[in-house]
């Protein structure tokens, strides 16, 4: 048991699963009604979201299948298929955990009578198996579609609660607050900001897909050495590893760059205390961003870059940790 949930990146799964409750709890603590019965709404959500996790862990399997020869060299204290897990068992686990998953997609569009669900688990299905088979070893475009797939779990999570969902704002929150005079206003400022047009998806989709790509970067400068056994022409390789250190520092750089211009765009200096008092998970999230790009400039060994790797991680549930702490305000 404990080789197929290191198979499927359980952590990872985990991190899924927190990602898509958080903007559950996010609409959830602002307040509205549900248009579809409460139970039903709660159990559709949690077979999203096991759907999600199935199609995403369907993707790590076959991730590994193909990737046997470069994982003997890269990371052989990991490798599982073949050493652990057959290739054959592998396969199977692989289709039947895309077959769970799509039922349950297919299931959901029958309910709401909308083809999304169905067709973002399709996509992202197939998008998986490309990625695996031919994309990973393709310049840039196997990195992008990893960070996109990230960031289309946050937008599948809001498409589900502006598709069942209406919500009536609470007076207070529907009112344009300019200036918040206390640490009650504040929270309330923030929340009715990020809600209004879907603005806390975009921005956490944004999140989620600068935040992966930097770390689908740093994951090909670890494993240079089994990808050109596969001819892969990641960026670490075509340009190698300097140039691949700047554009993951560049790329990881518009996190901390966006929350600052956000800010300066929303927030006049005497509030600014008031901000700081809102959004410590944040700032934690971005420190640790802080933290992860300055170290990409020190020595590039493995356990440097593992330690970047889970940085980011990090840095990613950290994040996603805030509309936890708003309902706490």
């Amino acid at each position: 048991m404990i080789h197929f949930l290191r198979l499927i990146r359980i952590k990872n799964l985990i991190i899924i699963a927190l990602t898509m409750y958080a903007v559950r709890f996010f609409y959830f603590t602002i307040g509205g009604k549900i248009d579809v019965h409460p139970l039903f709404e709660q159990i559709h959500f949690f077979l999203l979201m096991f759907s999600t996790m199935c199609i995403a862990a369907a993707g790590n399997i076959i991730n590994d299948y193909f990737d046997v020869k470069a994982d003997k060299i890269n990371r052989p204290e990991k490798l599982i298929v073949t050493k652990h897990i057959s290739k054959r068992k592998a396969i199977i686990w692989h289709w039947t955990l895309n077959g769970i998953g799509f039922i349950i997609a297919c299931y959901l569009s029958v309910f709401y009578q909308t083809f999304w669900y169905a067709f973002i688990h399709l996509i992202s299905i197939n998008v998986l198996w490309l990625y695996s088979v031919y994309f990973k070893r393709k310049f840039v475009l196997g990195n992008v579609f990893i960070a996109s797939l990230t960031a289309l779990v946050v937008l599948l999570s809001g498409f589900h609660f502006y598709h069942v969902c209406s919500y009536e704002l609470h007076p207070i929150l529907a009112a344009k607050i300019t200036i918040p005079e206390s640490l009650n206003y504040a929270v309330i400022y923030w929340k009715n900001l990020f809600l209004d047009a879907g603005n806390f998806i975009f921005l956490l989709c944004f999140f989620a897909f600068v935040l992966n790509l930097g770390r689908e970067i740093v994951k090909d400068m670890e494993d240079v050495e089994g990808d050109k056994l596969l001819h892969a022409q990641t960026i670490p390789i075509v340009l190698g590893n300097s140039a691949a250190k700047w554009i993951a520092f560049c790329i990881l750089s518009t996190v901390p760059l966006f929350y600052i211009l956000f800010l300066v765009l929303h927030i006049a200096d005497h509030q600014f205390n008031h901000v700081l008092a809102t959004l410590p998970v944040f700032i934690a999230s971005l420190l640790v961003v802080l933290a992860l790009i300055l170290l990409i400039f020190v020595q590039s060994t493995p356990k440097n870059l593992k330690v970047v790797d889970k940085l980011i991680k990090l840095a990613m549930l950290v994040g996603i940790m805030t509309p936890f702490y708003w309902w706490v305000l």
